[in-house]
């Protein structure tokens, strides 16, 4: 694996813990349905559409 890789990891796993400790349950214990999953992936998918946008503009600058 890459360093950029293994940094992606490393990244995955402390928003995992970040993510217990602030709501209790992991991806696999959430009690969500598959709309709700599907909302919240659409939602991470609009923030991230977002800081492109201000990331673009700001090459445009």
């Amino acid at each position: 694996m890459s360093r950029i890789e293994e940094e992606v990891c490393k990244k995955i796993e402390q928003r995992a813990k970040v993510g217990l400790s602030k709501y209790g349950v992991t991806m696999e214990t959430a009690p969500l349905s598959r709309l709700e999953w599907l909302v919240h992936a659409q939602e991470e998918a609009m923030d991230l559409a977002v800081y492109l946008q201000k990331l673009i503009e700001m090459e445009v600058e």
